[in-house]
């Protein structure tokens, strides 16, 4: 089973469940404990780096070395902000993923530079220890004289304390949860985009300068010919028209050839049914298309379905040596599914750039799509795609 995803969601990983306060201190009541009275020192350190740090940035913000110096500081407040996220993990029990490493758009020390100072993680990490300093003297002068005169309140004094620690952490040490990783997805997808859209124009450029436009170049020379001849060698003239009313006519069907593969006619006027019956008709194997949708999907999804089909059947008769096949197309929720069976030899993979089901995984990938690949040696092959409905 070979699978290319794109997930529609994040979820944060669970906390673990904390057992309730109780008048026994247990395990997990001196770890808060533990975590309460190392906040004073942690929050001193952190600060000290930052503003140390950022103190000298400023002061130096006139020579070629503040910036450098400011940058090299937020990726150290990454780090302090890596220690918090651990230290919270095994003492509060609380887990928050790490966020995306940070990536320039370009190559080069200035898009470098310009990538670590605008990193809103790392400003975000500043703010945290900014506030965990007169929290962390706070939760430290609470928690210290509790141990010798507060010991009966203890556990639920050091809950409610580290209830605020947790809120913390959640908020300003945690990725910026869904929408950091989707820009991050999103820019991906945008290159991905950005090939195929280039990738078709060449080969449409191609056919074009190979077929249709060799056929005309033909044609005008020997329409140029007859013009010749048409005084001096009528018939020969007319053999040579009647060589070019040929020509015209392969040089047409090329022409619609291509216009079919750009967006074919048929889909706009007739939707996925009766266009997806036609690329089965042109397939080796016995097709079967059932397409049960209550009515049409977004214009561009649509393309996307017909030529993923197109991209399927052209596998099943260059590749599968399958004699049946079947393609289903349905709506569930907000997706569109569809699944094509066929009896072949099976062995197909995702697997290596440059063939054709990794293509089409990237190509759905882009648009939310997923790609779901069930091919066993021997066979059968199911592929499984899903797209969006709008």
């Amino acid at each position: 089973m070979t699978a290319s995803a794109h997930p529609s969601g994040y979820g944060e990983p669970q906390d673990e469940r904390l057992p309730p306060p109780a008048p026994v201190l247990g395990a997990q009541t001196w770890r808060e404990i533990a975590h309460l009275l190392s906040n004073m020192p942690v929050g001193v350190a952190g600060f000290l780096y930052i503003a140390v740090c950022i103190y000298a940035s400023a002061m130096l913000s006139f020579t070629l070395v503040g910036l450098p110096l400011l940058a090299v500081t937020l990726l150290g407040v990454r780090q302090l902000g890596r220690f918090e996220r651990a230290r919270a993990r095994v003492l509060l029990r609380v887990r928050i993923e790490e966020p995306s490493a940070l990536r320039a758009r370009e190559e080069g020390f200035l898009s470098w530079l310009w990538a670590q100072l605008k990193d809103s993680v790392a400003w975000r990490h500043v703010l945290y220890f900014f506030i965990r300093l007169p929290w962390g003297w706070l939760s430290f002068g609470v928690t210290f004289p509790a141990l010798f005169v507060g010991w009966p309140v203890l556990p639920w004094l050091a809950r409610g304390l580290t209830n605020v620690d947790r809120a913390l952490v959640r908020a300003l040490l945690s990725p910026s949860d869904e929408l950091e990783r989707r820009i991050a997805e999103l820019e991906s997808d945008r290159g991905s985009v950005a090939d195929t859209a280039a990738a078709d124009l060449r080969r449409i450029e191609r056919d074009l300068h190979d077929g249709a436009q060799a056929r005309l170049v033909t044609l005008a020379m020997d329409l140029g010919l007859a013009k010749e001849k048409l005084l001096q060698d009528p018939q020969a003239a007319a053999d040579m028209v009647d060589e070019a009313h040929g020509e015209v006519k392969l040089a047409l069907q090329e022409l619609r050839d291509l216009a079919r593969g750009i967006h074919p006619a048929i889909l706009t006027d007739r939707g996925l049914g009766p266009a997806l019956s036609a690329l089965a008709a042109r397939c080796t194997a016995d097709v079967t298309v059932t397409v049960d949708l209550p009515d049409r999907p977004a214009q561009a999804i649509e393309g996307i379905t017909y030529f993923t089909v197109s991209e399927l059947l052209q596998n099943i008769t260059k590749h599968a040596q399958a004699r049946t096949a079947r393609i289903d197309i349905w709506k569930t929720h907000d997706r569109l599914l569809l699944q094509t069976t066929d009896d072949g030899k099976g062995g197909a993979t995702t697997t290596g750039t440059g063939t054709g089901l990794a293509g089409l995984a990237d190509r759905l990938t882009a648009v939310d799509g997923l790609l779901i690949l069930d091919s066993p040696t021997g066979g059968p092959t199911t592929i499984t795609a899903e797209l969006p409905w709008r």
